[in-house]
């Protein structure tokens, strides 16, 4: 049934999109931006500083608080282990941080293997969010190097990487697999170029 305003004004709304499980991750991605995978910091005051500790472990904090939200409304048992097992790695960063984070590029998660709707089953869901990719008419699934290939969500997948820089399945490191591979070819190129000098 239309509303008084629907019809005093001839409009109609569109109905609304369903409820998500995705969280807003701007303040995780801004606090990331300042913070670089080399470690420094360019805040606008001073940008020859780098990032203090806090910093560094503040970017675990807003992952880690990702985490506990999908935990408090996980539809799984099994979810929820999941959630909570990678609340509990991010401990340590929080409480011991490192110098630098170790996660991987914004190029790389760019790069990562895209997976087509029609390889996608109609049961097959996100590890991290649950929610099945074919219920999202405009999915991003993302396939893992690992060994295990595993496939996520890129909106979920990626603070992860960005920040911790290993698979959350099985935590096999990502971003150094694509620097030897890119370094052995610099190397061949630099023999051809011997070779011709």
């Amino acid at each position: 049934m239309a509303s008084q305003y629907e019809v005093e004004h001839n409009v109609r709304f569109a109905p609304s999109a369903p409820s998500t499980r995705r969280i807003n991750m701007a303040s995780f991605f801004s606090l990331l931006n300042r913070v670089s995978s080399s470690g420094t910091a360019t805040p606008h005051n001073n940008p020859h500083a780098t990032p203090t500790l806090p910093d560094v472990a503040n970017v675990f904090r807003l992952l880690q608080d990702q985490m506990q939200t999908l935990a408090a409304t996980a539809p799984t048992d099994e979810n929820r282990s999941f959630l909570m097992e990678l609340v509990s790695a991010l401990d340590e960063d929080i409480h011991d941080p490192p110098s630098r984070l170790e996660g991987v590029s914004q190029e790389f998660l760019d790069a990562l293997e895209r997976v087509s709707r029609s390889r996608l089953g109609k049961g097959e869901d996100c590890a991290i969010c649950k929610i099945p990719y074919l219920e999202d008419q405009y999915c991003l699934v993302v396939e893992l190097p690992c060994k295990g290939r595993h496939q996520f969500d890129l909106e979920c997948v990626g603070p992860w990487l960005r920040s911790k820089g290993t698979c959350p399945m099985c935590r096999e490191e990502m971003g150094k697999k694509k620097v030897v591979a890119a370094a052995e070819e610099d190397d061949d190129e630099d023999d051809m170029d011997m070779m011709y000098a």
